[in-house]
């Protein structure tokens, strides 16, 4: 369990304290805007009104003391930028900050944050991705060069085994599991036989995952 300093309960901030409760981590939620800290105190351990770019009340929070601060603010860049510098002034081990777009992202890394999320881009990146493939229902991105994807059985395929196929070197990805009536099976070994009503996990470089995609 970790101790999470969440600042900004917008629609990214309100759905970080959920996921966050989910997993039971203690969280401190922080907003100017009195009605969005009364809304988010059934999801976190405690909520406090109050403004992340005035320096006296992010002193007051001990900001050290937390495992992760976590700068929600998308739409006021001034506000993102003052509030992630002042964590790190008053010494936020990790600072986790939110832009909206890649100058955002840019001024933000400058500015002390240790990482940026760019949810917009991020999503319309996977959107991009899982829509225009018939046959893609996930996709991870772990590298520029390497990415997961959750994919039909190629016809081809079914009643096969993965020794049979010789999938690692006809193809140069690798199975990382598979999925039926949403049971998941981590690493299946080579005598697994594919089944027309699985989904797979592949890993590989993206050309050769593009191009076992294609049969």
């Amino acid at each position: 369990m970790k101790s999470v300093l969440l600042i900004g309960l917008g629609r990214f901030g309100r759905h970080m304290a959920e996921k966050l409760r989910e997993l039971h981590h203690e969280v401190l939620a922080v907003d100017r805007n009195e009605q969005r800290v009364n809304e988010i105190l059934p999801l976190v351990t405690n909520a406090q009104i109050g403004d992340g770019t005035n320096e006296q009340f992010i002193e007051s929070l001990g900001v050290r003391n937390f495992d992760l601060c976590v700068v929600a603010i998308g739409d006021d860049f001034q506000s993102s930028l003052e509030t992630t510098a002042l964590l790190k002034e008053h010494g936020a081990p990790f600072v986790l900050s939110r832009a909206n777009r890649d100058v955002h992202a840019k001024f933000l890394l400058r500015n002390g944050a240790d990482d940026v999320v760019y949810p917009e881009k991020q999503m319309a990146s996977w959107a991009a991705v899982r829509y225009s493939a018939d046959h893609i229902f996930d996709y991870i991105e772990l590298t520029d060069d390497h990415s997961i994807f959750e994919t039909a059985v190629p016809a081809s395929w079914v009643g096969k085994t993965i020794v049979e196929l010789a999938v690692r070197q006809k193809y140069h990805i690798n199975i990382l599991a598979t999925k039926r009536d949403g049971k998941l099976e981590p690493l299946p070994g080579p005598a697994h036989c594919f089944r027309g009503d699985e989904t797979i996990f592949i890993l590989g470089g993206n050309r050769d995952a593009q191009r076992f995609l294609k049969l």
